[in-house]
Protein backbone atom coordinates (compact mmCIF):
# COMPACT_ATOMS: atom_id res chain seq x y z
CA UNK A 1 0.00 0.00 0.00
CA UNK A 2 0.94 3.73 -0.55
CA UNK A 3 -0.07 5.55 2.91
CA UNK A 4 0.16 9.05 3.87
CA UNK A 5 0.18 9.70 7.64
CA UNK A 6 -0.94 13.35 8.76
CA UNK A 7 1.44 14.05 12.10
CA UNK A 8 0.25 17.09 14.23
CA UNK A 9 3.41 16.39 15.92
CA UNK A 10 6.36 14.46 14.85
CA UNK A 11 10.14 14.16 15.20
CA UNK A 12 12.09 15.61 16.95
CA UNK A 13 9.02 16.40 19.43
CA UNK A 14 8.60 12.95 21.03
CA UNK A 15 5.00 12.57 22.84
CA UNK A 16 2.40 9.65 23.12
CA UNK A 17 2.08 10.75 18.92
CA UNK A 18 5.14 10.43 17.86
CA UNK A 19 5.87 7.47 19.73
CA UNK A 20 2.78 5.78 17.90
CA UNK A 21 3.95 7.00 15.07
CA UNK A 22 7.31 5.47 14.95
CA UNK A 23 6.29 1.77 16.33
CA UNK A 24 3.40 2.02 13.16
CA UNK A 25 6.32 3.09 10.39
CA UNK A 26 8.68 0.17 11.71
CA UNK A 27 6.04 -2.54 11.20
CA UNK A 28 5.02 -0.31 7.46
CA UNK A 29 9.00 -0.55 6.52
CA UNK A 30 9.21 -4.60 7.84
CA UNK A 31 6.42 -5.28 5.77
CA UNK A 32 7.36 -3.31 1.84
CA UNK A 33 4.39 -0.82 2.54
CA UNK A 34 5.64 2.65 1.20
CA UNK A 35 5.00 5.99 3.31
CA UNK A 36 4.95 9.41 3.38
CA UNK A 37 4.88 11.58 6.34
CA UNK A 38 3.12 15.18 6.44
CA UNK A 39 4.17 17.30 9.33
CA UNK A 40 4.99 20.76 10.92
CA UNK A 41 8.33 22.20 10.14
CA UNK A 42 11.20 21.93 13.02
CA UNK A 43 12.00 24.77 15.26
CA UNK A 44 15.28 25.55 12.65
CA UNK A 45 14.96 23.63 9.36
CA UNK A 46 18.78 24.15 8.84
CA UNK A 47 18.59 21.63 11.71
CA UNK A 48 20.74 18.64 10.49
CA UNK A 49 19.85 16.46 13.30
CA UNK A 50 16.06 16.35 11.84
CA UNK A 51 15.86 13.08 9.16
CA UNK A 52 14.10 13.12 6.04
CA UNK A 53 13.40 9.84 5.96
CA UNK A 54 12.35 8.01 9.41
CA UNK A 55 11.93 4.23 8.81
CA UNK A 56 12.08 4.08 5.44
CA UNK A 57 9.37 6.98 5.09
CA UNK A 58 9.71 10.30 3.14
CA UNK A 59 8.51 12.98 5.73
CA UNK A 60 7.50 16.19 4.05
CA UNK A 61 7.89 19.22 6.40
CA UNK A 62 5.25 22.07 5.53
CA UNK A 63 5.76 25.58 7.41
CA UNK A 64 4.90 25.72 10.62
CA UNK A 65 5.06 28.62 13.42
CA UNK A 66 5.26 28.10 17.61
CA UNK A 67 2.66 27.25 19.73
CA UNK A 68 1.98 30.43 22.32
CA UNK A 69 3.42 29.51 25.57
CA UNK A 70 4.83 26.02 24.44
CA UNK A 71 7.75 26.96 21.71
CA UNK A 72 8.62 23.19 20.85
CA UNK A 73 5.18 22.46 19.40
CA UNK A 74 5.10 23.65 15.80
CA UNK A 75 1.61 24.32 14.17
CA UNK A 76 1.72 24.12 10.34
CA UNK A 77 0.89 26.70 8.14
CA UNK A 78 -1.01 26.62 5.02
CA UNK A 79 -4.46 25.92 3.99
CA UNK A 80 -6.59 22.63 2.26
CA UNK A 81 -5.07 23.30 -0.63
CA UNK A 82 -1.17 22.59 -0.51
CA UNK A 83 -2.21 19.31 1.75
CA UNK A 84 -4.44 18.41 -1.51
CA UNK A 85 -1.51 19.37 -3.88
CA UNK A 86 0.62 17.46 -1.61
CA UNK A 87 -1.73 14.15 -1.33
CA UNK A 88 -2.47 14.29 -5.08
CA UNK A 89 1.19 13.98 -6.21
CA UNK A 90 1.67 11.46 -3.69
CA UNK A 91 -1.40 9.52 -4.79
CA UNK A 92 -1.86 7.09 -1.69
CA UNK A 93 -4.18 4.69 -1.42
CA UNK A 94 -5.30 5.85 2.29
CA UNK A 95 -4.67 8.50 4.66
CA UNK A 96 -3.99 8.19 8.45
CA UNK A 97 -4.63 11.22 10.75
CA UNK A 98 -2.68 11.08 13.59
CA UNK A 99 -4.40 13.12 15.95
CA UNK A 100 -6.15 15.65 13.91
CA UNK A 101 -6.69 18.91 14.70
CA UNK A 102 -5.09 21.90 12.88
CA UNK A 103 -3.18 19.79 10.24
CA UNK A 104 -5.64 16.94 10.17
CA UNK A 105 -8.55 19.10 9.60
CA UNK A 106 -7.01 20.87 6.25
CA UNK A 107 -5.92 16.60 5.63
CA UNK A 108 -9.09 15.35 6.24
CA UNK A 109 -10.98 17.90 3.62
CA UNK A 110 -8.54 17.56 1.42
CA UNK A 111 -8.23 14.01 1.44
CA UNK A 112 -12.21 13.81 0.92
CA UNK A 113 -12.08 16.19 -1.96
CA UNK A 114 -9.47 13.88 -3.76
CA UNK A 115 -11.90 10.51 -2.61
CA UNK A 116 -9.23 9.17 -0.68
CA UNK A 117 -10.40 7.30 2.32
CA UNK A 118 -9.20 8.56 6.01
CA UNK A 119 -8.16 6.88 9.04
CA UNK A 120 -8.41 9.62 11.90
CA UNK A 121 -6.37 7.85 14.94
CA UNK A 122 -8.47 10.27 18.06
CA UNK A 123 -5.13 10.38 20.52
CA UNK A 124 -5.58 13.95 22.15
CA UNK A 125 -8.46 15.34 24.52
CA UNK A 126 -7.56 18.77 22.69
CA UNK A 127 -11.03 20.64 23.59
CA UNK A 128 -10.74 19.78 27.33
CA UNK A 129 -7.39 21.32 28.01
CA UNK A 130 -8.89 24.50 27.37
CA UNK A 131 -10.22 25.32 30.47
CA UNK A 132 -6.85 24.01 31.70
CA UNK A 133 -5.02 26.21 29.96
CA UNK A 134 -7.20 29.52 30.75
CA UNK A 135 -9.60 29.54 28.02
CA UNK A 136 -12.45 27.49 28.58
CA UNK A 137 -14.89 29.89 26.00
CA UNK A 138 -12.64 27.97 23.21
CA UNK A 139 -14.17 24.33 24.15
CA UNK A 140 -16.84 24.40 22.38
CA UNK A 141 -15.18 25.84 19.38
CA UNK A 142 -12.32 23.04 20.04
CA UNK A 143 -15.10 20.21 20.10
CA UNK A 144 -17.19 21.50 16.96
CA UNK A 145 -13.26 20.88 15.47
CA UNK A 146 -12.63 17.46 16.44
CA UNK A 147 -16.52 16.66 15.54
CA UNK A 148 -16.26 17.89 12.35
CA UNK A 149 -12.69 16.15 11.44
CA UNK A 150 -14.29 13.01 12.69
CA UNK A 151 -18.06 13.03 10.84
CA UNK A 152 -15.71 13.45 7.49
CA UNK A 153 -13.16 10.79 8.15
CA UNK A 154 -14.25 7.25 6.92
CA UNK A 155 -13.24 5.43 10.13
CA UNK A 156 -11.90 7.03 13.40
CA UNK A 157 -10.36 4.41 15.47
CA UNK A 158 -10.15 5.41 19.30
CA UNK A 159 -7.67 3.84 21.82
CA UNK A 160 -10.42 3.35 25.22
CA UNK A 161 -13.99 2.51 25.87
CA UNK A 162 -14.00 5.92 27.66
CA UNK A 163 -12.77 7.40 23.96
CA UNK A 164 -15.28 5.26 21.89
CA UNK A 165 -18.25 6.36 24.30
CA UNK A 166 -17.55 9.74 24.38
CA UNK A 167 -17.07 10.28 20.56
CA UNK A 168 -19.74 7.98 20.27
CA UNK A 169 -21.70 10.30 22.58
CA UNK A 170 -21.03 13.36 20.57
CA UNK A 171 -23.40 11.39 17.25
CA UNK A 172 -19.79 10.63 15.87
CA UNK A 173 -20.23 7.45 13.46
CA UNK A 174 -17.81 4.67 12.44
CA UNK A 175 -15.94 4.23 15.25
CA UNK A 176 -13.90 1.18 16.62
CA UNK A 177 -10.80 0.27 18.79
CA UNK A 178 -7.55 0.62 18.18
CA UNK A 179 -5.14 0.37 21.62
CA UNK A 180 -2.06 0.91 21.71
CA UNK A 181 1.16 -1.36 21.90
CA UNK A 182 3.92 -1.63 24.50
CA UNK A 183 7.59 -2.82 23.79
CA UNK A 184 7.85 -5.65 26.28
CA UNK A 185 11.23 -6.60 25.44
CA UNK A 186 12.35 -2.65 26.39
CA UNK A 187 10.02 -2.66 29.61
CA UNK A 188 11.24 -5.48 31.61
CA UNK A 189 11.16 -5.19 35.57
CA UNK A 190 14.61 -7.39 34.52
CA UNK A 191 16.09 -3.09 33.68
CA UNK A 192 15.41 -2.60 37.94
CA UNK A 193 18.52 -1.21 38.50
CA UNK A 194 19.80 -0.50 42.14
CA UNK A 195 22.85 1.58 41.41
CA UNK A 196 20.18 3.85 39.76
CA UNK A 197 17.83 4.02 42.95
CA UNK A 198 20.71 5.00 45.16
CA UNK A 199 21.45 8.12 43.00
CA UNK A 200 17.79 8.92 43.52
CA UNK A 201 16.92 7.75 46.91
CA UNK A 202 20.46 7.55 48.32
CA UNK A 203 18.59 6.96 51.90
CA UNK A 204 16.79 3.82 50.51
CA UNK A 205 13.55 5.31 50.07
CA UNK A 206 10.64 4.27 47.74
CA UNK A 207 10.52 5.43 44.57
CA UNK A 208 7.58 6.94 43.43
CA UNK A 209 7.75 8.00 39.67
CA UNK A 210 5.73 9.76 37.06
CA UNK A 211 6.79 10.13 33.57
CA UNK A 212 5.70 12.63 30.77
CA UNK A 213 5.20 15.77 30.13
CA UNK A 214 5.21 18.26 32.25
CA UNK A 215 2.36 20.34 30.80
CA UNK A 216 -0.62 22.31 32.47
CA UNK A 217 -3.15 19.39 31.14
CA UNK A 218 -1.26 16.40 32.78
CA UNK A 219 -1.61 18.14 35.98
CA UNK A 220 1.80 17.19 38.15
CA UNK A 221 1.57 19.65 40.45
CA UNK A 222 -1.25 17.37 42.37
CA UNK A 223 1.79 15.03 43.18
CA UNK A 224 2.80 18.16 46.20
CA UNK A 225 -0.15 15.99 47.83
CA UNK A 226 2.53 13.33 48.50
CA UNK A 227 4.68 15.34 50.65
CA UNK A 228 5.87 14.23 53.28
CA UNK A 229 4.99 10.26 52.60
CA UNK A 230 6.91 8.63 55.13
CA UNK A 231 10.18 6.81 53.81
CA UNK A 232 9.64 8.09 49.96
CA UNK A 233 11.31 10.08 47.55
CA UNK A 234 9.21 11.57 43.97
CA UNK A 235 11.04 11.58 40.73
CA UNK A 236 9.82 13.47 37.74
CA UNK A 237 10.95 11.97 34.48
CA UNK A 238 9.87 14.14 32.05
CA UNK A 239 10.14 18.04 30.53
CA UNK A 240 8.25 20.85 29.35
CA UNK A 241 7.02 24.24 29.54
CA UNK A 242 6.00 23.96 33.55
CA UNK A 243 9.32 22.53 35.08
CA UNK A 244 10.48 25.88 36.50
CA UNK A 245 7.06 26.19 37.98
CA UNK A 246 6.51 22.58 39.11
CA UNK A 247 10.31 22.56 40.59
CA UNK A 248 8.98 25.45 43.14
CA UNK A 249 5.75 23.41 43.77
CA UNK A 250 7.88 20.18 44.57
CA UNK A 251 10.95 21.50 46.44
CA UNK A 252 11.77 17.50 47.39
CA UNK A 253 11.23 15.96 44.31
CA UNK A 254 14.33 15.02 41.63
CA UNK A 255 13.70 16.23 38.34
CA UNK A 256 15.74 14.24 35.70
CA UNK A 257 14.75 15.64 32.67
CA UNK A 258 13.61 13.71 29.34
CA UNK A 259 15.12 9.89 29.05
CA UNK A 260 14.41 7.94 26.51
CA UNK A 261 15.65 4.53 25.45
CA UNK A 262 17.06 2.40 27.99
CA UNK A 263 17.33 5.42 30.20
CA UNK A 264 13.56 5.53 30.18
CA UNK A 265 13.48 1.79 30.77
CA UNK A 266 15.52 1.79 33.98
CA UNK A 267 14.51 4.19 35.76
CA UNK A 268 10.59 3.05 34.87
CA UNK A 269 11.60 -0.29 36.67
CA UNK A 270 13.24 1.17 39.42
CA UNK A 271 10.20 3.20 40.63
CA UNK A 272 8.48 1.51 43.44
CA UNK A 273 5.10 3.25 42.09
CA UNK A 274 4.17 4.61 38.98
CA UNK A 275 1.68 8.15 39.67
CA UNK A 276 -0.34 9.40 37.06
CA UNK A 277 -2.81 12.72 38.25
CA UNK A 278 -3.50 13.91 34.96
CA UNK A 279 -7.68 13.54 33.96
CA UNK A 280 -7.63 14.18 30.19
CA UNK A 281 -5.67 10.99 28.79
CA UNK A 282 -7.52 8.97 26.04
CA UNK A 283 -5.05 6.41 26.27
CA UNK A 284 -2.23 6.67 28.75
CA UNK A 285 0.89 4.70 27.46
CA UNK A 286 3.11 5.44 30.21
CA UNK A 287 0.88 3.38 32.43
CA UNK A 288 1.23 0.71 30.23
CA UNK A 289 5.13 1.04 30.25
CA UNK A 290 4.91 1.12 34.36
CA UNK A 291 2.67 -2.07 34.09
CA UNK A 292 5.39 -3.99 31.78
CA UNK A 293 7.93 -3.44 33.95
CA UNK A 294 6.45 -4.64 36.86
CA UNK A 295 5.33 -1.25 38.79
CA UNK A 296 1.60 -0.58 39.95
CA UNK A 297 0.09 2.06 39.60
CA UNK A 298 -2.19 4.73 41.18
CA UNK A 299 -3.86 6.86 38.68
CA UNK A 300 -7.48 9.14 37.82
CA UNK A 301 -10.74 7.21 37.09
CA UNK A 302 -11.24 8.62 33.98
CA UNK A 303 -10.17 8.48 30.39
CA UNK A 304 -7.88 5.57 29.65
CA UNK A 305 -6.32 4.54 32.33
CA UNK A 306 -10.12 2.82 33.35
CA UNK A 307 -9.52 0.32 30.92
CA UNK A 308 -5.11 -0.16 32.14
CA UNK A 309 -5.83 -0.35 35.49
CA UNK A 310 -7.71 -3.15 37.10
CA UNK A 311 -8.71 -1.73 40.69
CA UNK A 312 -7.67 -3.55 43.91
CA UNK A 313 -5.21 -5.92 41.80
CA UNK A 314 -2.90 -3.81 39.28
CA UNK A 315 -3.25 -0.94 40.87
CA UNK A 316 -5.33 1.76 42.25
CA UNK A 317 -7.93 4.23 40.54
CA UNK A 318 -8.54 7.49 42.30
CA UNK A 319 -11.37 9.97 41.96
CA UNK A 320 -10.34 12.79 39.61
CA UNK A 321 -10.01 15.88 42.22
CA UNK A 322 -9.93 13.83 45.14
CA UNK A 323 -6.23 13.88 46.38
CA UNK A 324 -6.63 12.50 49.74
CA UNK A 325 -7.79 9.74 47.83
CA UNK A 326 -4.82 9.80 45.53
CA UNK A 327 -2.46 10.24 49.01
CA UNK A 328 -4.21 7.38 50.75
CA UNK A 329 -3.81 5.04 47.81
CA UNK A 330 0.06 5.69 47.54
CA UNK A 331 0.04 4.94 51.59
CA UNK A 332 -1.67 2.06 50.79
CA UNK A 333 1.19 0.61 48.42
CA UNK A 334 3.99 2.04 49.76
CA UNK A 335 3.32 0.83 53.41
CA UNK A 336 2.58 -2.93 52.43
CA UNK A 337 5.14 -4.70 50.41
CA UNK A 338 3.48 -7.93 50.24
CA UNK A 339 0.72 -6.20 48.73
CA UNK A 340 2.87 -4.04 45.93
CA UNK A 341 4.45 -7.17 44.88
CA UNK A 342 1.42 -9.12 44.34
CA UNK A 343 0.68 -5.37 42.35
CA UNK A 344 3.20 -5.67 40.93
CA UNK A 345 3.48 -8.99 39.85
CA UNK A 346 -0.42 -8.72 37.96
CA UNK A 347 0.64 -5.58 36.26
CA UNK A 348 3.14 -7.44 34.95
CA UNK A 349 0.68 -10.08 33.50
CA UNK A 350 -1.65 -7.79 32.23
CA UNK A 351 0.15 -5.96 29.57
CA UNK A 352 2.06 -9.20 27.62
CA UNK A 353 -0.01 -9.73 25.07
CA UNK A 354 -0.21 -5.93 23.97
CA UNK A 355 2.65 -5.80 21.75
CA UNK A 356 3.31 -3.51 18.64
CA UNK A 357 3.54 -5.77 15.88
CA UNK A 358 -0.10 -7.48 17.35
CA UNK A 359 -1.32 -3.85 16.95
CA UNK A 360 0.62 -2.21 13.86
CA UNK A 361 -1.14 -5.50 12.30
CA UNK A 362 -4.58 -4.53 13.60
CA UNK A 363 -4.01 -0.99 12.06
CA UNK A 364 -3.04 -2.43 8.84
CA UNK A 365 -6.26 -4.29 8.33
CA UNK A 366 -8.51 -1.47 8.89
CA UNK A 367 -6.20 0.42 6.12
CA UNK A 368 -7.58 -2.07 3.75
CA UNK A 369 -11.06 -2.35 5.35
CA UNK A 370 -11.49 1.27 4.08
CA UNK A 371 -10.05 0.80 1.10
CA UNK A 372 -12.03 -1.95 -0.23
CA UNK A 373 -15.05 0.24 1.08
CA UNK A 374 -16.34 -2.22 4.30
CA UNK A 375 -18.18 -0.56 6.68
CA UNK A 376 -17.03 -0.91 10.14
CA UNK A 377 -18.43 -3.00 12.77
CA UNK A 378 -18.92 -0.92 15.92
CA UNK A 379 -18.42 -2.89 18.88
CA UNK A 380 -20.57 -2.53 21.95
CA UNK A 381 -18.41 -1.35 25.07
CA UNK A 382 -19.95 -0.02 28.09
CA UNK A 383 -17.77 2.08 30.61
CA UNK A 384 -15.81 -0.19 32.55
CA UNK A 385 -17.26 -0.49 36.20
CA UNK A 386 -15.12 0.67 39.09
CA UNK A 387 -15.84 -0.45 42.34
CA UNK A 388 -15.17 1.58 45.02
CA UNK A 389 -14.90 0.62 48.08
CA UNK A 390 -14.16 1.99 51.44
CA UNK A 391 -11.61 5.19 51.23
CA UNK A 392 -8.44 4.02 51.74
CA UNK A 393 -6.68 5.67 55.43
CA UNK A 394 -6.20 9.15 55.59
CA UNK A 395 -8.58 9.83 52.94
CA UNK A 396 -11.66 12.16 52.39
CA UNK A 397 -13.77 11.83 49.42
CA UNK A 398 -15.25 14.88 47.67
CA UNK A 399 -18.93 14.41 46.48
CA UNK A 400 -18.70 17.23 44.58
CA UNK A 401 -15.80 15.85 42.16
CA UNK A 402 -18.11 12.88 41.74
CA UNK A 403 -19.34 12.48 38.26
CA UNK A 404 -16.54 13.82 36.19
CA UNK A 405 -15.74 10.37 35.17
CA UNK A 406 -15.31 8.51 37.28
CA UNK A 407 -17.66 5.32 36.94
CA UNK A 408 -20.06 3.96 40.58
Amino acid sequence: MRIAIVAESFLPLMNGVTHSILRVLEHLEERGHEVLVIAPSTLDARDTAVPEAVNGALVHRLPSVPLAGYTNVRVAMGGVYRVKRILADYAPDVVHLASPFVLGWRAVQAAHQLGIPTVAIYQTEVPSYAARYGVPFLENWAWNRVENIHLLATRTLVPSTFALNQLRGRGIPRVDMWRRGVDTARFSPGKRDDGWRATVAPGGERIIGYVGRLAIEKQVEDLAALANVPNTKLVIVGDGPQRATLEEALPNATFTGFLGGEQLARAVASFDLFVHPGEFETFCQTIQEAMASGVPVVATGRGGPLDLVENSRTGWLYQPGDLAGLRGHVMDLIGDDAKRRAFAEAAHASVQDRTWPALSAELVRHYRSVISGEPVVEPVHRPPVVELGPPPPGSVAEPAKLGRGWVL
